[in-house]
């Protein structure tokens, strides 16, 4: 009998000590951290027009991104402080605590091994970019898959990716910073870019000698999201239930009519 009892008080202490521990992890989540640090750590790579975009004379930071996490951070009634990163390096930075959490990033199956994904709130797809005296040489995805054609992309990027894997025979070229992709193409010294047609849409207002060309549709659909600590599972739910109620309210939608980007329709 008194043995039956001692068992009995050893699985009651396991229960209590798991009971306890699982307190314990939830006590530590990111969220609880920020909130008491006050600042809300957002990796951000300021290159990525017009969802990011950094002035190096003052180090400020703006676009649809930095409306977004700003707003956030306000609603956790903390500052937000954005820490520069690179596309190639965005996980990383998530899984050795850099930072709480990225801007938009493409859901991406090999980023997803590492590191967690809020819930979506935008979609993007992928377009070629050319001069504008090349628009007539294009007119099919296909037409770009030949050796004689040297496509330029973002290193690190989902682009880079589909490049790839949808054009395997044209000649392979990427840019290791992204501010500079689309001068490889100003300069001549490339076919043509592939890029979001968010960013797409930007270079061709800002430069007019460049135009989309125009193929037979934009590749890749893809819903963008936060990039978040995989195993923090606290701190998503709480940023998923801002990214509900915010696309409630609209506010999502306001965001992107002011930075110009248009939603596209996945059906």
């Amino acid at each position: 009998m008194k043995t039956r009892y001692i068992k009995s008080g050893i699985a009651v202490l396991c229960i209590l000590m798991s009971l306890l521990s699982g307190v314990a992890h939830a006590a530590k989540s990111r969220l609880t951290e920020i909130i008491d640090r006050g600042v809300l750590r957002v990796g951000t790579t300021g290159d990525w027009s017009p969802m990011t975009v950094r002035d190096p004379a003052t180090n400020f930071y703006r676009g649809f991104d930095i409306d977004i996490t700003t707003e956030l951070a306000k609603d956790l009634g903390v500052t937000v402080e954005y820490v520069p990163t690179t596309w190639k390096k965005l996980v990383n930075g998530v899984v050795t605590d850099k930072y709480d959490m990225t801007g938009s990033a493409s859901l991406n199956m090999h980023r997803a091994r590492l590191a967690g994904y809020s819930n979506t709130y935008y979609q993007l797809a992928f377009v070629p970019v050319v001069a504008k005296a090349n628009e007539k040489r294009f007119r099919k995805w296909s037409d770009f898959n030949s050796s004689s054609v040297i496509l330029t992309t973002t290193a690190g990027t989902v682009q880079q990716s589909l490049v790839e894997e949808l054009l395997p025979n044209a000649r392979k070229h990427a840019s290791e910073n992204a501010k500079l992709t689309h001068q490889y193409l100003l300069d001549n010294k490339t076919t043509a870019i592939v890029t979001s047609n968010i960013e797409a849409a930007t270079l061709v207002k800002r430069y007019p000698q460049l135009s989309v060309a125009k193929v037979d549709g934009m590749r890749l659909p893809t819903p963008i999201a936060m990039l978040l600590p995989k195993d923090d599972q606290v701190w998503i739910n709480y940023v998923n239930h801002w990214i509900e109620l915010k696309q409630t309210q609209g506010f999502f939608d306001r965001v992107a009519e002011k930075w110009g980007l248009v939603k596209l329709d996945m059906r």
